[in-house]
């Protein structure tokens, strides 16, 4: 009798924790739809003006959005934390669209609050950026927003 009076509490409990588990996938699904075109084609136009063979002057950062080698392997490094198959290689930064999946693919993992200040002066500063660090950018890029 004990056993099944363990066994339906178990029960009972997993049965609570469903709805939660649904919510919060609720709340991931809404997040994953922010758009983030204003703030990708505001970048495109600081970073780059649209030139996806664009290629900076020390000849590591490349493509429409000035992806660095770091970017590429951070990228690659979430998607092997998330047992994705996919990885992107240093070429990708000269796609428009792989750039795009890359910005996105760091702002899922790094911004999942999808904090548009967040975005911006990490693109420039990374992680570890500081506000003081990154402001013209910033005003940059909001400049281009507007």
């Amino acid at each position: 009798m004990k056993k099944i009076g363990m066994i339906l509490c178990l029960v009972c409990m997993i049965l609570m924790l469903v709805p939660i588990s649904t919510s919060a996938q609720g709340a991931k699904d809404k997040s994953s739809t922010f758009d983030w075109n204003p703030v990708i084609n505001a970048i495109i136009q600081v970073e780059s003006e649209g030139n996806a063979k664009a290629i900076d002057k020390s000849g590591k950062s490349c493509g429409i959005m000035q992806i660095t080698p770091g970017h590429v392997r951070e990228c690659n490094r979430i998607l092997k934390l998330r047992k994705s198959k996919k990885r992107y290689e240093m070429n990708d930064r000269f796609s428009v669209s792989k750039s795009k999946e890359m910005f996105l693919l760091f702002q899922s993992f790094y911004n999942p609050k999808n904090s548009v200040e967040q975005a911006i002066r990490s693109w420039n500063g990374g992680m570890g950026y500081t506000k003081r660090g990154t402001q013209k950018y910033f005003e940059k890029v909001m400049s281009k927003m507007k």
